[in-house]
């Protein structure tokens, strides 16, 4: 069994520079689990990062003083386990304080972060909102936790003080993502085999229960433009959300293996999942099609044998800002970088016992969470994305397949457009 296809040769592949790495501080006492980062992110400004220490710790580090870190004083890099205040912007509009580094302590073990911003106009599904207790201002930075006792920690990045405690799960909180539209409006997923819909901005209401997984729900992503939902579990599930009425839109069919994350590309033509199947499937969710299959072992194993090899089970997967590349993490040892019309990795980087992986907000770096509770962070492939590239990013934005499919085009630029070439 190979990692990759038979005519590409391993050594010819570009090796991705380490930035950097944030090594967790040495536990005061030896546990058996507790330690792992099951999952890093960024916040959508770019102005912080966040991942689970383990031990239900979860660090927030400014992410351009982190990156001046790295360049001042080498890769390494010991977290610090002391909890130190971050400044907030002051409500006048005044200017804002040098941000700085502290810890949460979340209570339990942590398996899902996720940052939320919001926008004044998007105003809550709820009527009576004079009664709400919080008001969010358009400088509002929140960190929301998915805990292994179920509950949903709301928090304020700038002050660390916890606002929400949303309690309605029966299983651990495996992912959490916010709408992209700044509405607050959260989604978790969980063991207990449903989504959760959460309006913030109506004092963490849960709006709706979305039932349709016969097993655990291991990651969520909405849309770009907050309309459609994926969710994926167990027993090879893949489902598209109708986030407007709340209703399943359809099922993909094609992974042959629990399906364990996705990510959908930044104009939303695309939606990347990863399963243990040793695949990565890129699929055109308005339908349903599968455009690349991206291997991880070779030969691919047969649906008899869907797991193949245990140690190539892909972990996660996530899309770049700039449309053209996907990163993968496998139980391989190796981080891989794709080119979304390419079927082999264009980068990689070794990593022992990864769980997850995130890209940057300006998609240069990518961050990965391991076993131990520490992240390590790498160059991404650097590309200036093609004016045809850029025009087709923008008109995908706004037109599903569908419409595309209308356009009185030549069949080519009908192709490209669809991502079909």
């Amino acid at each position: 069994m190979a990692s990759f296809p038979p005519r590409v040769n391993e050594k010819e592949i570009v090796r991705s520079r380490t930035i950097g790495e944030l090594l967790a501080p040495a536990a005061p006492f030896d546990k058996k689990c507790g330690r792992e980062n099951w999952t890093v992110a960024f916040a959508p400004d770019g102005s912080y990062f966040a991942w689970s220490q383990g031990h239900r710790t979860v660090k927030l580090v400014p992410w351009s003083q982190c990156l001046k870190n790295f360049l001042l004083h080498g890769t390494k890099n010991v977290a610090n386990s002391s909890s130190l205040r971050l400044s907030r912007q002051n409500s006048d509009g005044g200017q804002k304080n040098k941000p700085r580094e502290h810890s949460i302590d979340c209570g339990d073990i942590v398996w899902s972060l996720a940052f939320g911003s919001s926008v004044p106009e998007k105003q809550s599904r709820c009527v009576n909102i004079e009664w709400h207790r919080f008001r969010f201002g358009q400088d509002q930075l929140l960190l929301a936790t998915g805990l292994n006792n179920g509950r949903i920690k709301i928090w304020d990045v700038y002050t660390g003080k916890l606002l929400l405690n949303l309690v309605d799960h029966t299983e651990v909180v495996r992912d959490l993502t916010f709408a992209p539209d700044g509405s607050l409006i959260l989604v978790s997923a969980s063991r207990d085999k449903t989504l959760r819909i959460w309006d913030l901005k109506d004092d963490g209401n849960m709006m709706k229960v979305l039932r349709g997984h016969q097993n655990w729900v291991y990651s969520c992503a909405f849309s770009p433009d907050s309309s459609m939902l994926c969710s994926v579990g167990a027993s090879k599930a893949v489902f598209l959300w109708n986030m407007d009425n709340y209703t399943m839109i359809r099922k993909l069919e094609g992974h042959h293996h629990d399906v364990v994350a996705c990510d959908f590309s930044p104009d939303g033509a695309l939606l990347a999942t990863a399963s243990y199947d040793t695949r990565v499937y890129v699929w055109d969710p308005h339908s349903g099609d599968i455009l690349m299959e991206f291997g991880h072992l070779f030969p691919p194993p047969t649906p008899i044998f869907a797991g193949g090899a245990n140690d190539r089970w892909v972990r996660s997967v996530s899309f770049s800002h700039d449309g053209l590349h996907v990163a993968s993490l496998a139980d391989d040892k190796m981080v891989r970088f794709w080119r979304i019309d390419e079927d082999y990795p264009v980068q990689v980087a070794p990593l022992s016992n990864g769980l997850c992986c995130a890209f940057s907000t300006d998609g240069s770096v990518l961050a990965a969470g391991t076993h131990d509770g520490s992240v390590y962070f790498w160059a991404t492939p650097r590309q200036v994305p093609s004016l045809q590239h850029l025009c087709r990013m923008a008109i995908r934005r706004v037109m599903p397949t569908q419409e595309v499919q209308k356009l009185p085009i030549p069949s080519k630029v009908l192709e490209f457009l669809s991502y079909r070439i």
